[in-house]
């Protein structure tokens, strides 16, 4: 299909059933699905919205554009959990009907009411005759059915210092008043920012300015602002597009990043940072757009995009595209941001099996001829080792994930999907490198779903995302040293 502007923008009702069916279908019998993660039922995933606890359950909504696995005119998709583990479609929540969003329901947040209802605040995307665009922050409420009523009005219009350029509200209250932290770019320096208003009622909203939180310039555009309170310190998650790389190093098209304040003052607004650098939210691929929000029980929660904006995916030729990742319990410790499994993945393994270092073939040490495609690897490998882990491999490891360590002087782990089937932007590399602490164990927790991997290195000091596209019949998993590697291990398969 040639996707013209006209066809991305038409109305829904213009769609036949039957294409939507079809889309499904392929979507589902794709050999590239993920099983635990959620994924669209068609089209295009992006951004997850509206990240929440209300009525006793998790909600997560994510972009869709449900005909085509391309950027068109967005709704927001609502699923529920009671884990944040076991996932439930809920449907279209929030459809683009409206003057205000006549181009797309784009990003944004909830946050439960006193009231009973569940606030939604995002940005309506709205293009006139000349295709000039007006963004609009707008505002809706779902009740505990699932019923979304929008409001008649938008909260807040676009200040005249910004460009068009002004989306993804964050919706918090904190000290008794309500705040939305906004991305922008000015109109004259066209540089990024997060602009500030407060609210008391969530219907009049008074606007605070840019956020002062570095002196640096975070490139041409700030997209899903986020600040989360994490062991009671602020933590600001962003994405700086355009954000030069003497600041903060990073190799994907766009980043996605973390600043830790050492405290916050919103009516200011102002964040004093407890470290000056910008720190990659996940060393590895395709990470984006990731949203967090503080349970009641004060649990820092963050779900991401998996996928990257003007990159292109093997799975576009059947019809869809991306998906989010597993969510993940952030802590502080030592001033660093760990991200964790929820304990909720634990009730998706099935029977475990303990690894030993037994079979060795020339350099090979054979861990698995058959892993499946979903499953979780538990390993710890043992000080002054040197190595490649292969995952997802052909028989004769030609193919596949490699994971390259060394846990001596010069420790390091590099995640390479150079030789892992269909290629992936590759433009912008085929490996991630982290650096390791010298003469130490290294832990890795590494979940496999489909074209999905998720490594967890040292209980979640970092994390390495990244899409795959291997031959589903590629199962082996086997480590490759001119010694034999010294570890322990636990594998389990998953449940779909």
């Amino acid at each position: 299909m040639k996707w013209t502007t006209e066809k991305r923008y038409q109305n829904y009702d213009n769609w036949d059933a039957a294409t939507l069916l079809q889309l499904q279908a392929q979507a589902a019998n794709s050999p590239y699905q993920m099983h635990y993660h959620i994924r669209p039922q068609s089209g295009l995933l992006n951004d997850p919205n509206g990240f929440s606890y209300y009525n006793g359950e998790f909600h997560v909504f994510y972009q869709n554009f449900p005909f085509g696995p391309v950027h068109g005119l967005k709704s927001w998709f609502h699923m529920t959990s009671p884990d944040l583990v076991h996932w439930e479609n809920k449907g279209l929540a929030l459809i683009p009907d409206t003057i205000y969003d006549s181009h797309g329901a784009y990003s944004g947040s909830a946050l439960p009411l006193p009231s009973g209802d569940l606030f939604l605040m995002y940005t309506g995307n709205h293009r006139d005759a000349d295709w000039i665009r007006t963004p609009y922050q707008l505002g809706a409420l779902m009740d505990s059915k699932g019923n979304v009523t929008k409001l008649d009005h938008p909260l807040i219009m676009p200040p005249d210092y910004v460009s068009e350029h002004f989306r993804d509200p964050q919706v918090i209250r904190y000290n008794d008043t309500y705040y939305a932290l906004l991305g922008a770019q000015d109109q004259e320096t066209k540089t990024g920012h997060i602009v500030v208003y407060k609210s008391r009622d969530l219907k009049q909203w008074q606007d605070l300015g840019y956020l002062d939180f570095t002196e640096q310039e975070m490139g041409y555009m700030i997209e899903c602002p986020n600040l989360v309170f994490v062991n009671d310190q602020p933590v600001l998650i962003f994405c700086p597009q355009g954000l030069d790389k003497n600041i903060a190093s990073y190799d994907n098209i766009y980043p996605n990043m973390y600043l830790i304040g050492e405290d916050i003052r919103l009516n200011g607004p102002k964040m004093t940072p407890a470290q000056p650098q910008l720190l990659n939210l996940d060393d590895g691929f395709d990470v984006y757009a990731s949203q967090a929000f503080n349970a009641p029980d004060g649990k820092a929660y963050l779900i991401s995009w998996i996928g990257l904006p003007d990159t292109t995916y093997p799975t576009d030729s059947e019809g869809w595209a991306n998906c989010l990742s597993q969510v993940k319990e952030l802590e502080l410790r030592d001033g660093h941001l760990y991200q964790h499994p929820v304990v909720a993945m634990g009730s998706l393994r099935q029977q475990g099996t303990l690894l030993r270092p037994e079979r060795r073939v020339n350099d090979r040490q054979q861990l698995l001829d058959q892993s499946g495609n979903q499953y979780e690897l538990r390993l710890t490998l043992r000080k002054n080792q040197h190595g490649s882990l292969h995952l997802a491999a052909s028989a004769d490891l030609s193919q596949g994930l490699r994971l390259d360590f060394n846990t001596g002087a010069d420790a390091s782990l590099t995640l390479d999907r150079g030789q892992a089937g269909l290629a992936v932007a590759t433009d912008y590399g085929t490996t991630r490198t982290i650096t390791l602490p010298a003469h130490r164990d290294c832990q890795l927790d590494i979940f496999i779903d489909g074209s999905l991997c998720e490594v967890f290195v040292n209980d979640g000091h970092n994390v390495m995302t990244a899409r795959f596209f291997a031959d589903p019949s590629h199962q082996t998993v086997a480590f490759v040293a001119e010694q034999a590697i010294d570890f322990t291990g636990t594998y389990w398969p998953l449940k779909k």
